[in-house]
């Protein structure tokens, strides 16, 4: 009897510490599931990538005949190679995939407007874009007149030939004048003895240079007389 009542607390002594056991492992099991499903959460999270940002703000207006210049800034996480894309290019505009960088001068035949301009950067695995813009292509000012001005001459008449002798028959004036003392090739004639100046205009910005030579009615000309100059400006 006693040996019986042994046996079977030996008996439900065993098959206690296994259920035990069994719960202790069942809770390790549980706990280890849980443990792992919590490491596989921070694995994910700290292994994820940020994508790439990019910003600026870029010019919406060029003058024809002018150069347009944008480059955004961007920056991706390190030992990622960016690269920059675009939709929409104005037609007169040149793009560098490695910079990002819009530019270009577009002509007067270019004016108007270049719409929904998207400039994005890729680390090859997530992208970011700026926000569309657009560029206005302004009409070039006309260009200002020349600048013109006028010079005035003045001079006092010969009155006696080289040998001393009266002179008697003379006719006119002429005026040579040009932007070089060695080369004043226009010429402005003058027919009238009486004349003691004369205006020239219409002459552009710049240093002119002038000498005047009397003639008489059979068509001899006196020497030059000294050179004057004078600056357009």
């Amino acid at each position: 009897m006693n040996r019986q009542a042994l046996t079977r607390k030996r008996t439900l002594g065993a098959y206690t510490v296994c259920v035990l056991a069994l719960a202790a492992l069942a809770g390790c099991g549980g706990g280890g599931d849980a443990g792992s499903s919590s490491s596989s959460g921070s694995v994910v999270q700290s292994g994820s990538v940020p994508p790439p940002t990019i910003s600026g703000t870029p010019s919406t207006q060029v003058t024809a005949g002018q150069a347009y210049s944008f480059t955004p800034t961007a920056s991706g996480p390190s030992g990622t190679t960016l690269s920059f894309s675009i939709q929409n290019m104005p037609s007169w505009a040149t793009f560098s995939i490695a910079t990002g960088a819009l530019t270009g001068t577009p002509s007067t035949s270019t004016s108007g407007s270049f719409a929904n301009i998207v400039i994005s950067v890729s680390d090859g695995q997530q992208s970011a874009s700026l926000s569309p813009f657009s560029i206005t292509v302004a009409s070039a000012p006309p260009p200002p007149p020349p600048t013109t001005g006028s010079v005035a001459l003045d001079w006092t008449a010969p009155t006696t030939n080289t040998n001393g002798t009266a002179l008697t028959d003379l006719s006119g004036f002429i005026i040579n004048y040009g932007t070089s003392a060695s080369d004043m090739a226009q010429t402005v004639a003058i027919s009238s003895a009486s004349a003691t100046s004369y205006t020239v205009q219409g002459l552009a910005a710049g240093t002119w240079y002038f000498e005047v030579f009397a003639v008489a009615s059979d068509g001899t000309q006196s020497a030059a007389s000294n050179v004057v100059s004078t600056t357009i400006s």
